[in-house]
């Protein structure tokens, strides 16, 4: 569910919502705030709450938005947390073990985690996947991520660099000659 057009802030957002929603969404977002690393903003970003690098900070973004690191939101039949960075930083496993040893279902698509109260969620170990990146590592991960499209090798190209892929199979050569 897409908030309002005159939402503008998180605390707006939350608002908006159904009180029982609003609780909901008001607890996950104190966990993230308690455990976001320094260098993220918290602001509305595509209809949802999310943690982000702010465009003062990195402005050169394929989309000129912000980087999101972490998003929260209220859909219609569920909440979501968006985990942007175990899912780039393949700490699914970690958070997949945290669900199981908590003995709680995990309801996931990609990066995105559904819930319906914070009861479902293994607060402890999201809180400590939020934390472990910091926004310089996410700068880094989002800047290699970029070298991997078209746009990024074209870019590459243009510089003079290797690609990625023809780097990667020169060291995949260099290996079968061994």
């Amino acid at each position: 569910m897409k908030p309002p057009s005159n939402v503008k802030t998180p605390a707006q957002y939350i608002a908006s919502l159904p009180a029982a929603r609003a609780k909901t969404i008001a607890t996950v977002r104190a966990l993230v705030n308690k455990h976001i690393p320094r260098g993220y903003d918290e602001c509305l970003v595509w209809g949802t709450i999310g943690w982000t690098v702010p465009l003062s900070r990195y402005p050169d973004t394929y989309n000129k938005q912000p980087i999101t690191y972490v998003a929260l939101a209220s859909q219609k039949n569920y909440c979501t947390l968006y985990l942007m960075g175990a899912f780039w930083s393949r700490q699914l496993d970690q958070l997949k073990a945290a669900f199981k040893a908590a003995g709680k279902k995990l309801d996931m698509g990609k990066c995105r985690v559904h819930f319906e109260s914070p009861d479902d969620l293994p607060l402890a170990a999201i809180g400590k996947l939020i934390s472990a990146i910091s926004s310089e590592k996410w700068i880094e991960m989002y800047e290699q991520s970029r070298l991997m499209t078209k746009a990024g090798q074209a870019q590459m190209a243009k510089q003079g660099a290797p690609s990625a892929s023809k780097v990667a199979a020169r060291r995949v050569g260099t290996k079968r000659r061994r």
